[in-house]
């Protein structure tokens, strides 16, 4: 992450202000689906057995307004584009979007 001027960027501590419905519909719709947005590392994903089970949109909603650690980080938006994730792919593709192109 620190190759990334984060300056512009809002950054959110969602500990202590997790999102709300209204939020998670947006990065939704911007991301395609709840799943996308979760995270099957969190610790409570195995704890509750999630992994066994065959989770519905609506499932993966509730336990992401139900516990922050369910959602993927970081979470980017740029304009009407989400960036979510650390992996690798996903920070070359937002690197490569916050560059800007030298003409």
């Amino acid at each position: 992450m620190n190759q990334f001027d984060l300056s512009s960027f809002e950054k959110r501590e969602i500990k202590s202000q997790p999102l709300n419905r209204q939020e998670l519909e947006a990065l939704r719709s911007l991301g395609g689906s709840y799943q996308s947005l979760f995270s099957k590392r969190a610790k409570k994903y195995s704890q509750l057995g999630l992994k066994d089970q065959n989770l519905s949109e609506e499932d993966y909603l509730f336990y992401l307004l139900e516990d922050y650690t369910f959602l993927q980080r970081p979470v980017f938006v740029v304009g009407d584009k989400i960036w979510i994730g650390n992996s690798k792919t996903t920070l070359d593709e937002l690197k490569q979007t916050l560059t800007p192109s030298k003409k």
